[in-house]
């Protein structure tokens, strides 16, 4: 996805919901609000064009329509601009592209400032997905399947420990709304609801290993994040969540640990799968 595509996106959502535009409502205004260039605001408002969503004026001028929004719909909020440069992050280390980026480089790709882009990137590093180098610049952190694999059986480790020490913190309101957020709704919708493992962890109240989830598990969340599961996998993973969450009701607490161990390696060839589809996606991309 491109910088046009998310600003076409964002403003189509905009549009379609009723909710404030920027203003002045120009190509400068809105490259303004964006902190990019005019180009990728052109190609945008020519894509709304080609879409109805803005028409164009006699005198050159794009002017939004209001009212687009179909009866009964409910636009949903396109990708962040940290969500578009996170994958770009990701492609570019599946693709091997593992050295230096330059910010100049990186931001007339993206036809935005360095100031804008510069505040992505030290945030992508906060989470491990890139790295910065002073005087050097940003380092692309190249993907490592043994690395993944590595992740994998530390993460289901602390997990147990984290529902072991949180188990007489866990709310049956909580647990219950989870169970419905991984019910078949959410599977036909491919919307799991998986905050589950951050919920273990956060009640767990153990700094040490809320601070390794912190450092070290938001890269490959972010591949996982960044991907599309089959159908066959979202429904298994649902019936795993929910198994969890149930032993946790009923207080089956030796059941319940096995069982959120058992799910975490279990996602181990769903990530495999997931990584082949975005490798093969990156190279075709390249």
């Amino acid at each position: 996805m491109t910088i046009a595509d998310w600003i076409e996106r964002d403003l189509g959502h905009r549009i379609r919901a009723g909710a404030a535009l920027p203003e002045p409502w120009s190509i400068v205004g809105i490259a303004a609000e964006y902190e990019v260039s005019a180009t990728p605001v052109r190609r945008a408002l020519a894509g709304l064009e080609e879409a109805g969503l803005v028409r164009r004026l006699a005198n050159g001028r794009f002017e939004p329509r209001r009212g687009r929004r179909r009866a009964g719909s409910a636009p949903e909020r396109p990708e962040s601009f940290l969500d578009v440069l996170s994958r770009e992050v990701l492609m570019m280390g599946l693709r091997g592209e593992s050295g230096f980026v330059r910010e100049e480089a990186l931001a007339e790709r993206f036809g935005v400032g360095r100031t804008r882009l510069r505040r992505g990137l030290h945030r992508l590093a906060g989470g491990g997905l890139i790295e910065h180098v002073p005087r050097r610049g940003w380092r692309v952190r190249p993907f490592s399947r043994a690395d993944m694999q590595s992740f994998i059986e530390v993460r289901a480790t602390l997990e147990a420990q984290a529902l072991d020490l949180a188990r007489d913190r866990l709310e049956p309101d909580v647990l219950e709304r989870m169970v419905r957020g991984n019910g078949p709704g959410a599977v036909d919708r491919a919307a799991l609801d998986n905050s589950l493992h951050a919920y273990f962890v956060e009640r767990s109240r153990n700094h040490y290993i809320a601070a390794f989830f912190e450092s070290h598990g938001r890269y490959h969340m972010t591949l996982f994040d960044h991907a599309t599961v089959d159908a066959a996998a979202v429904d298994e993973m649902a019936g795993q969540h929910v198994e969890i969450l149930e032993h946790c009701l009923a207080g089956r607490w030796g059941r319940a640990r096995a069982a959120l161990q058992a799910h975490i390696h279990a996602q181990a060839p769903v990530l495999g799968a997931v990584i082949e589809r975005l490798e093969a996606s990156a190279h075709g991309a390249a």
